[in-house]
């Protein structure tokens, strides 16, 4: 009876001395459907990207108005997603193994397409996309798993409001260009900053921090998960987006010999180019309509228009170019 005894108590001690590691939370399905319904709305919107490369739409058509706030409404939809998911993953143990397993799989799909875009569109490759500010925000974001929820809200109400308050020229040089404050933005096909896109990873995190302390997740597991191939996409979502881009526009560029594109204007090309670029940059639609009518004026006047159109001359490597647009700039500004 005693050796009995005395096995009991050592089960019980060691029970009691060892670290107890959380149970890992079972995969909320709904959650899956979300991410796939994020990837159904980027399609969409990078079809509509496309079909302006080709040239079935105007130029400027996916940056402005309405598409312009779509993508930002999808950006945030992916960050947010990530810094819920990181909590459901990561808290309230780091499990470091799988997480940098995880961040070397983004890090390096963000340089396969950074390498790729500078080879296809130099003048617009993506130094710093959506992987790449998912990559960056979570490993910050790992600062914020075990602070308070409401200390990690004002965090991302702050990254929020930063890019208006502390925007400058400062910030101009390219080595600064992730972090979102330069007054002079980069030309890029999909440039999403530190800041502010970090306050949706940190938003998602305070949220889930929240449900998980009040053992509230409940009610996401019975949300209606959706059709089976919408949560394969969302498990496999950074897969799918890899692959999307390329079938949309290999189909684009086969549909292209079926039913050609209008033949475009080369000035209504150039002036909404023109313009798209200057409100990206944050200007003021009467300076961009201003600024772009100037250097139409000059490059025509100056019979560089033809060249810089057919791409005989590059407007970063032209110190024509550059000279006559610091030139319309100045005007442009000083124009009432």
């Amino acid at each position: 009876m005693s050796a009995v005894g005395g096995d009991v108590k050592e089960d019980c001690v060691a029970e009691q001395t060892e670290p107890h590691t959380p149970p890992s939370r079972p995969r909320l399905p709904a959650l899956d459907a979300a991410r796939g319904l994020a990837l159904i709305a980027m399609a969409t919107y990078h079809f509509s990207w496309d079909l302006e490369f080709f040239g079935y739409l105007e130029p400027g058509t996916s940056t402005q108005g309405f598409l312009r706030i779509y993508a930002r409404l999808i950006a945030s939809t992916f960050l947010f997603l990530a810094g819920f998911s990181l909590v459901l993953a990561q808290y309230p143990k780091l499990k470091l193994e799988p997480f940098l397993r995880r961040l070397g799989v983004i890090v390096a799909a963000a340089a396969a397409i950074s390498v790729a875009t500078y080879w296809f569109t130099p003048d617009s490759w993506i130094f710093f996309g959506i992987l790449h500010a998912i990559a960056l925000s979570s490993v910050i974001g790992l600062l914020f798993l075990k602070a308070p929820p409401i200390v990690t809200l004002v965090t991302a109400a702050v990254a929020f409001a930063l890019p208006t308050v502390l925007r400058s020229p400062s910030f101009d040089a390219p080595y600064f260009w992730f972090l979102g404050l330069s007054e002079t933005l980069p030309r890029s096909n999909d440039y999403v900053p530190l800041l502010p896109w970090i306050g949706a990873l940190l938003t998602g995190i305070a949220l889930a921090r929240f449900l998980v302390d009040r053992e509230r997740l409940g009610w996401i597991a019975r949300l209606p998960a959706g059709p089976k191939w919408l949560r394969w996409g969302g498990r496999h979502s950074l897969t799918v987006y890899l692959l999307h881009q390329p079938v949309l526009i290999a189909g684009l560029y086969l549909a292209s010999y079926v039913v050609p594109p209008p033949a475009v204007d080369p000035v209504a090309s150039y002036i909404g180019s023109c313009q798209a670029s200057c409100a990206e940059q944050g200007n003021e639609a009467g300076l961009c309509e201003r600024f772009c009518g100037c250097t139409l004026e000059r490059l025509q006047a100056e019979n560089l228009f033809a060249p810089l159109q057919s791409g005989a001359i590059l407007p970063d490597q032209d110190a024509r170019i550059q000279t006559l647009a610091n030139e319309c700039t100045l005007r442009s500004q000083s124009a009432p």
